[in-house]
């Protein structure tokens, strides 16, 4: 091709990529050959000699691959932030993701009663099982679904306070993730706030002055990604709950993340489940499925069913809820929770949140000569302590001992080096997401497990600096 000064006509560079045309179709093929040839004609410009016809194919064929490239890739986690909301939060257990195939590959009775034969209530699909799992499977126990906690706080004001007031005191009103803060989705489902205390303490006095004819419920919610030390005073759930049916209202808690079982007793920090909340006097909880749960992303609302059916009611409700998809991945989920003794095995989070620092160590042990291989002498890679995070807003202080392949340049003004090598790890087919800290990249190997270690190694020979 290069005797010829001409490219070749789109027509000829299709005939000889029909691979290419079975596996991406004719039109976004063609797109690639239009585009690479447009590439070499603007390269020629500028005194870059035309591709010869391999190496013009060959970019033919990664440009299609590229195109093909789904948007949303799997990536290894090594940011040190096991639950991490830019990463996906939650990695579901194999018995969810099953279940998710399952349900879109199939009709499935998302609404449709089997006993009866006629219109059934996606909720049931669920709403069972974590009645059993809050509350014994009380009977007077109900519980509804939406897309994300935030949704289930809107919903449940909007149902139960639309017009009137809601008491929460100062100290927290919570701000998560994107300037998502309490006192605006309040707004939203026009409600007005009440807010009694100071920002470090809250007194049984603020609640029951703060109560007037326009109150419509009393809440606490938990301050899951901040923690207020020093003088401080707050007032516990069971009080509140008191204060609030003493004064014929209902006492609505928003856990935030929420977890089902005892954090304490897997050798974790603690942190409040919507069990507690309930024996505590709560009328409704609420809490995420994709945090702490360790499921999908859903908002769960579980509470007295008299409530739960005033927010199913709701309008709102329609617009919030969640597909089968969602559905099945939540209640594959929910049942894990009946097997505890299993549960730290067969739900990812938690087997990523206890997992034993003698293992993460020996895997860093074996992964630091393919790493060093894989950056050359221009860094340094060597393993040290290092404390991991659970994140998304759940346990702020509390921290987990793991172990990181560290990587420092060699090189006097490290900035620059240290900036290429990190993006080096993210432009690998399954990126690698560490960060930088102390003129370092750091890579926390709690998340990596071992069975996904040789496909970690493998791909280190793609490492580019």
């Amino acid at each position: 091709m290069n005797e010829n000064p001409r490219l070749p006509a789109v027509d000829r560079v299709l005939k000889q990529l029909p691979e290419l045309i079975e596996t991406h179709g004719r039109q976004p093929v063609t797109a690639c050959v239009r585009a690479e040839l447009a590439a070499a004609r603007e390269g020629a410009k500028h005194g870059l000699p035309l591709p010869d016809e391999a190496t013009l194919l060959a970019a033919i064929r990664r440009r299609a691959a590229d195109a093909a490239r789904a948007n949303l890739r799997p990536v290894f986690n090594l940011t040190g932030t096991v639950l991490h909301t830019n990463l996906g939060r939650a990695l579901l257990s194999e018995e969810a993701i099953a279940l998710m195939v399952e349900a879109a590959r199939s009709p499935c009775a998302l609404e449709y009663d089997l006993a009866s034969g006629g219109r059934g209530d996606r909720d049931d699909l669920v709403s069972g099982l974590l009645a059993e799992l809050v509350a014994g499977g009380s009977p007077d126990i109900a519980a509804t679904i939406v897309n994300n906690n935030a949704a289930a706080v809107l919903l449940t004001l909007n149902a139960l306070a639309q017009g009137k007031e809601a008491v929460v005191s100062r100290g927290e009103l919570v701000e998560i993730g994107g300037a998502f803060r309490v006192p605006d989705v309040m707004r939203r489902a026009q409600v007005k706030l009440v807010e009694i205390g100071t920002t470090n303490r809250t007194h049984e006095k603020d609640y029951f002055d703060a109560i007037g004819p326009k109150t419509a419920l009393l809440m606490k919610v938990h301050t899951s990604n901040y923690v207020v030390t020093g003088f401080t005073k707050t007032v516990d759930e069971q009080a509140v709950a008191d204060i609030a049916h003493a004064a014929g209202l209902p006492f609505v808690v928003d856990l935030g993340s929420g977890t089902l079982t005892d954090f304490a007793a897997l050798g974790l920090p603690a942190e409040p489940t919507p069990q507690q909340a309930l024996a505590a006097g709560a009328d409704i909880v609420t809490f995420s499925g994709d945090k702490l749960l360790g499921g999908p992303q859903a908002g769960l609302i579980v509470g007295r069913k008299d409530l739960i059916a005033k927010i199913k009611k709701n309008p709102l409700k329609r617009a919030l809820r969640v597909g089968k998809t969602t559905l099945a991945a939540l209640e594959a989920t929910l049942r894990l929770y009946r097997d505890p003794d299993r549960l730290c095995q067969r739900l990812p989070t938690l087997r990523l949140l206890t997992r034993p620092t003698s293992e993460i160590a020996a895997l860093g042990e074996r992964l630091l000569p393919s790493v060093q291989a894989a950056v050359g002498a221009g860094f340094v890679v060597a393993l040290e302590d290092c404390a991991s995070q659970i994140g998304s807003g759940a346990l702020p202080v509390e921290r987990l001992a793991s172990t990181s392949l560290v990587l420092r340049s060699t090189a006097k003004k490290p900035g620059k080096a240290l900036a290429a090598v990190e993006a080096a790890f993210r432009g690998l087919p399954q990126p690698v997401i560490g960060y930088i800290r102390d003129d370092a990249f750091r890579l926390d190997l709690r998340c990596l497990e071992a069975k996904d270690e040789a496909r970690f190694v493998a791909q280190l020979a793609a490492v580019k600096l």
